[in-house]
């Protein structure tokens, strides 16, 4: 396999195993929001299952010899002088250095976020619990 293939495989694998899916399914609200995420987790599952199974393998070898027999040496020399000709050029990676800064500055934004709505969440039901008992007197 390619060096591209192979590392897009790896990486998807990796996101399948990281994802929180069913931290993610808790927030949901409504039906419609679930059954839009559960196929969302089956498409996913879909892509990451076949990255893993078609195309982290490397390719059978062509077996020319086979070939000849039955087309004929000239025809089958040409055919392998075209393959053995094709370079497939290595992938490059220059897009994750370039974001994954500001990726991690969105995750730290994130977290921040998510501690102030928890303290607010927490601020908000001891203001119910507090009109609750107002309420009763």
């Amino acid at each position: 396999m390619s060096g591209a293939g192979k590392k897009v495989a790896d990486v998807a694998f990796k996101a399948g195993r990281t994802i929180d899916w069913e931290g993610m399914a808790k927030l949901l609200v409504s039906d419609e929001a679930r059954k839009e995420f559960a196929t969302l987790r089956r498409a996913f599952d879909e892509v990451n299952t076949q990255l893993q199974t078609k195309f982290s393998k490397e390719p059978e070898p062509i077996d020319w010899e086979y070939y000849r027999k039955g087309i004929g040496s000239r025809l089958v020399d040409m055919y392998k002088q075209a393959y053995d000709e094709v370079k497939i050029p290595q992938y490059v990676d220059n897009v994750t250095p370039q974001y994954k800064p500001k990726f991690d500055a969105l995750l730290v934004e994130l977290k921040e976020a998510e501690q102030k709505s928890l303290k607010e969440s927490e601020r908000l039901e001891k203001e119910i619990v507090d009109v609750q008992e107002l309420k009763v007197m």
